[in-house]
């Protein structure tokens, strides 16, 4: 891409926004990031990720839901991309603090597509996630499998970026791609991720709590690959002609991307190898489902494959290495 294009990206102090922003600043772009950098798990994390990418990008900090805010930033900086990660993330999380969900995850992102609405970039790249295929049986799943069965609200929000992305396009011409994130792990990621919580616990001589007795799977996507995705995808805006939906006769400029290994690990065999990577013991406690689980995931990224050439194809072994040495690393003082 032009070192000229500027991309804007939400949620740059995330674990998925940081490692994006980073690929993008290697590759020339011009990035203008914001996040508010709250306290749903220990902000310092957030804030050591926006330390390394320091004056490589230009940060704002601050809500999506303020509709003032993101109007000035589209309207100082014109970014002719936009990559939206930002949202009030976990499922669990969901339950209890819903109304954590509808400003951000619904507001917020109503905010950007009137952003995108009014200054028209060439291309929006937003997050969904696995979990809007809810209680569906049907492995692998694909983006045309039914999603009406959400089981939480993060689910259900997810769905309705999708839903109110595809109107906008329709209504307003905005090419938009949807990305179906499936368990994305590395380095810097998320506290209140199940493996990451599982490092923790192992690494302190804590038990770990394996849910549905270890009778669960997830299809656990590498950052490596969620970033070569995005970065792939990015300068491929769906063109009304080559739109992958259709309303009234008119193809759509909107489209939905799996986004995952497509290899689904039993839930004892991941922590059978992330112990060898931290190179600790677990100790185990089968415990009941958690309401709002499913019981497997895992993605068919054949269309993925198909427009870019790229499939995630990182081995688990491989992509814990990496995360068990920084992990290590941040955490611990060991040298990685």
């Amino acid at each position: 891409m032009s070192r000229q294009q500027t991309i804007f990206v939400t949620g740059i102090a995330g674990f998925i926004g940081f490692h994006v922003a980073q690929r993008l600043v290697k590759d020339g772009w011009s990035v203008v990031g914001l996040d508010n950098c709250n306290d749903y798990y220990d902000p310092k994390l957030k804030q050591a990720r926006l330390a390394l990418l320091g004056d490589s990008v230009r940060f704002y900090r601050g809500n999506l839901e303020d509709k003032g805010l993101v109007e000035s930033i589209f309207s100082e900086h014109q970014p002719q991309y936009v990559c939206h990660l930002a949202a009030q993330a976990g499922v669990r999380y969901s339950i209890e603090n819903p109304d954590a969900y509808i400003s951000s995850n619904i507001v917020g992102f109503m905010n950007i597509l009137e952003a995108c609405r009014h200054h028209k970039p060439l291309h929006l790249v937003y997050a969904s996630s696995s979990s809007v295929y809810g209680m569906s049986t049907e492995v692998p799943f694909t983006t045309a499998d039914p999603v009406d069965t959400p089981a939480s609200l993060y689910a259900a929000t997810k769905r309705s970026n999708e839903l109110m992305a595809f109107c906008y396009s329709h209504l307003y011409g905005i090419p938009a791609t949807g990305l179906r994130f499936f368990t994305v792990y590395g380095p810097w990621g998320r506290p209140d991720m199940a493996y990451f919580s599982f490092a923790e616990s192992i690494m302190s001589g804590k038990p770990i709590n394996i849910y549905n007795h270890g009778e669960m799977s997830r299809d656990f996507t590498s950052i490596d690959d969620i970033v070569e995705s995005i970065v792939r995808l990015l300068p491929m805006p769906p063109a009304s002609k080559l739109g992958t939906a259709v309303s009234h006769g008119t193809a759509v400029p909107h489209r939905l991307f799996n986004i995952g290994n497509g290899a689904p690990v039993n839930l004892l065999e991941f922590v059978e190898i992330l112990e060898e990577k931290l190179g600790r013991t677990a100790e185990r406690r089968l415990v009941e489902m958690q309401p709002g689980d499913v019981v497997q995931t895992w993605a068919d990224c054949t269309g993925l494959f198909e427009l870019t050439g790229f499939r995630p194809n990182t081995p688990l072994a491989e992509g814990l290495e990496r995360f068990a040495e920084w992990f290590r690393a941040y955490y611990h003082g060991a040298q990685p």
